[in-house]
């Protein structure tokens, strides 16, 4: 973040448009009869996808650059824009996002755009209904492809899917619904366990269908009979219990027949679903563990194991009743959130109080929050005050007192007295809603270490099932030994052919990770950065507003000329558009003297230095003390002053007209409360190698902070482009970099790094779509937090992956020599797989350092 006067656009909350804008992007913005413009938008001579970043026109957005200029307030009531989404296909990495979004932005009559790598999704926001074909058309310039929905209504429901072991269920759920003529789409997500599907059946269709299949299924949102249906699964695999103990108690008495009768009936009692799954899987044509376990149990009966027949299906039924389990609460972390969420609201009408679904309150509306309810909407207290437990968002545990004119979030918790507010946003578009959309995105989202594992299996699954099918054929017709020997060593094979606890082993715990981080105010975009940041071990800070408290106060004044009432009035007319901590620090400083602003006919955005405004046909400037030097301006008198003020780690805003100095402000900055104790944490107990700070503000300044909290490097006086360059050399240097800043004017820098990180995610829809990791509170300690879960989650993958190989090493060696039983070949895999989901189960109690 540049630390000039003017770094950023003011989000103001009844504002008709904003500016999105990079370090070198151009906006234009009608302010209260004013005309915004940015300078720097002359076209590079290399603009490539990763380069910069795209401008978009946002409705309730703040997205400034280092010195933008935003709206003014405004009291024109906000258009309904309509959110149009659509599917891409041909991109390859992020920075394909940025190339679209870019291309796209330049289109008028888009507010906003957004496009989502992970998802492949692309979300446009418009008064108007859009041009699908001239939308695909400029798509397909920018080398990519627009999948444009259906039009006509569609019957899209989300169900919760239970009885999925790993993500070869998905496909066979997935290939299964696609032949039915009724069902246009459907798409399984093994992570989350739902199933989201397009269709003209009824919800009894599709719960026979799942059924089918052998798993169970419930619409999302609605009472689940998984508990009933647990215990009628239990129910046979009790019987088929007590019949094996019978049959091997009636083995021991010598009693001929009847044991391998009963060990037949419970091979079907506990069998039943395994087989009907298999079918399914085999139609189509996957093969999954249901398929490799049916195999064994049936080979086993066919050359007359009765008793290993049944033991193979009966392991692999309580293996599989304790996996799920265990599965289940990896996925309750993201339910909790939605179950945050209100389903009602008292609105405040002409006539009094009525109840309202939430889904029903619109933008501007009136409702009344109640002591000991949560809060039903984001929006802004306009009567009473109270506090508020805002856990659920930013995973802080102490509450905030909150009072008119603050900012409230859905799903937090009114702890104290009733108050009013109205609502900003509607029940689609609330934090909550955003961050449990990214939430359910990211667990979709496979990372590397999951997608390796993933082929692998693809190739490693029928490479060893044919391996075995050779083993049952070959040793025998080289007489090497008898055709049920080799028979049963083929049938092991084929158990230990199952990978469901190397394919689990990955998937289980990033889910569960994102789901802990969720919990704890840390919203981790996918597993992709989730492995990334394990690995970090360089971190880059903005110094306004992430180290430091970021609201700066004026220590001093010094007027430069005769009219102290006519400075102070200008520089109140060019700062007050702006959010930047300085230019706030500055306009609240002439409001506090009592003076009011000037209507302007321009105002001009001057990036990385200041702002220029036109009063009464005379141009003024107000900026940092580099751009004054630049453009000429005498400072001899005022030099002392100055270096004086900077040793003092101060800074210096001058305010000029195209002819003289009219005044000097001179502020300061203090470093945040816990900004020492997380550097601290970062180095002693994280083990980070480098830790530098980036800032637009003075060396002074600069150095004072950094000697403050012991950082390795300090590096002043940088334009947005600058900071990119030093972010750029960390990596040339071999180091796994991370940036921490608010995701709006660090956005060129945020780009470049390995991770990006924002702070106070709670306050931004910005910070949201620009980081790959947001810290949902602002506050530094949960940086500590996150890179130790990170590493944590590497450490639990790394022991997964390996347990899961080793077993069946061991199992594989114990074939041939004939001292591994089909039971025990069930129990390296179900057990496996059982284990390696509670070792990931772990990272549920990681809680902040």
């Amino acid at each position: 973040m540049t630390t000039t006067c003017c770094a950023s656009n003011e989000d103001d909350r009844l504002q008709t448009k904003d500016i999105q804008s990079s370090c070198c992007s151009k906006s234009t913005s009608e302010i209260a009869g004013t005309s915004i413009q940015t300078e720097s938008s002359l076209p590079k001579e290399e603009d490539t996808c990763c380069s910069t970043i795209s401008k978009t026109e946002a409705k309730n957005s703040e997205t400034d650059t280092c010195c933008s200029s935003g709206n003014a307030s405004s009291d024109v009531i906000q258009p309904d824009h309509t959110t149009h989404t659509y599917r891409i296909e041909g991109m390859d990495c992020p920075s394909c996002a940025v190339t679209l979004e870019k291309g796209l932005v330049t289109i008028a009559e888009y507010q906003k755009v957004s496009v989502n790598y992970g998802a492949a999704r692309l979300k446009i926001e418009s008064e108007s209904e859009l041009d699908d074909r001239r939308l695909q058309n400029e798509v397909k310039k920018l080398g990519f492809q627009l999948i444009v929905p259906n039009k006509e209504e569609k019957h899209i429901q989300t169900y919760a899917v239970s009885g999925m072991d790993c993500s070869s269920c998905a496909k066979t759920i997935e290939q299964h619904f696609q032949k039915i003529d009724d069902v246009q789409t459907v798409t399984v997500s093994f992570a989350r366990g739902e199933m989201e599907i397009e269709h003209h059946l009824d919800p009894h269709q599709v719960k026979n269908e799942l059924n089918k299949i052998g798993f169970d299924g419930h619409v999302k949102g609605e009472e689940s009979s998984e508990s009933s249906t647990r215990s009628f699964e239990g129910i046979p695999l009790i019987l088929s219990g007590i019949l094996i103990g019978l049959g091997l108690f009636l083995q021991t008495v010598e009693v001929l027949y009847l044991p391998n009768a009963l060990f037949g009936i419970a091979l079907i009692l506990s069998g039943w679903k395994a087989f009907r799954s298999a079918f399914y899987a085999v139609r189509a044509r996957s093969l999954d563990m249901n398929v490799l376990m049916s195999v064994a149990a049936i080979g086993a009966a066919l050359i007359g194991e009765w008793l290993e027949g049944a033991t193979v299906v009966f392991l692999f039924a309580i293996g599989n009743l304790l996996q799920n389990h265990s599965l289940a609460r990896t996925r309750h972390s993201i339910q909790k959130l939605i179950e945050l969420s209100p389903k009602e609201a008292f609105v405040l009408t002409e006539e009094g109080v009525i109840r309202k679904s939430v889904e029903a309150v619109r933008i501007g509306e009136k409702i009344r929050i109640r002591p000991g309810d949560q809060v039903a909407l984001d929006g802004m207290i306009l009567k009473g005050t109270t506090t508020i437990n805002q856990a659920p968002i930013t995973g802080e545990s102490i509450p905030v007192d909150k009072s008119e004119g603050d900012q409230v979030f859905a799903g937090t918790l009114n702890m104290d007295r009733s108050f009013d507010m109205i609502v900003e946003k509607t029940y689609q578009e609330t934090t909550l809603a955003h961050i449990i959309e990214l939430v359910e995105e990211a667990q979709d989202n496979k990372a590397p270490s999951e997608a390796f594992i993933d082929r692998f299996a693809k190739v490693y699954t029928p490479f060893v099932f044919l391996g075995a099918l050779l083993l049952m054929i070959v040793p025998p017709l080289l007489q090497l030994g008898s055709w049920g020997e080799w028979f049963y060593k083929g049938l092991e094979l084929i158990v230990i052919a199952c990978p469901c606890a190397l394919v689990i082993s990955t998937p289980v715990a990033i889910v569960t990770a994102i789901g802990n981080a969720a919990r704890n105010g840390v919203l981790i975009k996918g597993g992709v950065f989730l492995e990334k940041a394990g690995k970090i071990d360089a971190i880059a800070f903005d110094k306004t507003g992430t180290l430091t408290k970021g609201t700066p106060i004026v220590q001093q004044f010094m007027l430069l000329s005769d009219d102290r009432e006519h400075t102070l009035r200008i520089a109140h007319s060019l700062e007050r558009h702006s959010s930047h901590p300085l230019a706030k620090a500055i306009a609240e400083h002439t409001v506090q003297e009592g003076v009011y602003p000037l209507e302007s006919n321009t105002v001009i955005n001057r990036v990385g230095n200041g702002v220029s405004g036109e009063f009464e046909h005379i141009l003024y400037h107000i900026g940092g003390v580099k751009w004054f030097r630049e453009m000429g301006y005498a400072l001899g008198m005022l030099d002392s002053t100055i270096e004086h003020a900077e040793k003092q780690g101060q800074t210096v805003v001058l305010l000029g007209s195209d002819a003289d100095l009219l005044g000097l402000f001179i502020l300061s900055d203090e470093v945040r409360d816990e900004s020492v104790d997380a550097i601290r944490k970062l180095k002693e107990k994280i083990k980070i190698k480098k830790l530098v700070m980036l800032t637009g503000d003075n060396a002074g300044a600069a150095a004072r902070i950094g000697k403050k909290l012991s950082l390795d490097e300090v590096h002043a006086n940088l334009l947005p482009q600058e900071k990119v360059r030093i972010v750029e050399d960390m990596r040339r240097q071999s180091f796994q970099t991370a940036i921490v800043g608010d995701g709006i004017n660090d956005a060129p820098a945020f780009v470049t790094a390995d991770v990006s990180i924002a702070m106070g995610g709670a306050g931004t829809d910005t910070a949201l779509e620009t980081a790959d990791i947001v810290l949902m509170a602002d506050n530094l300690n949960k940086l500590p937090y996150t890179l130790d879960l990170s590493k944590a989650t590497l450490t639990i993958i790394k022991q997964n992956v390996i347990f899961s190989i080793l077993i069946k090493l061991i199992a594989l060696m114990l074939v041939f020599p004939g001292w591994l039983t089909l039971w025990m070949a069930v129990l390296s895999d179900t057990g496996a797989a059982v284990l390696v989901t509670l070792n990931a189960l772990r990272l549920l109690k990681k809680r902040t350092l």
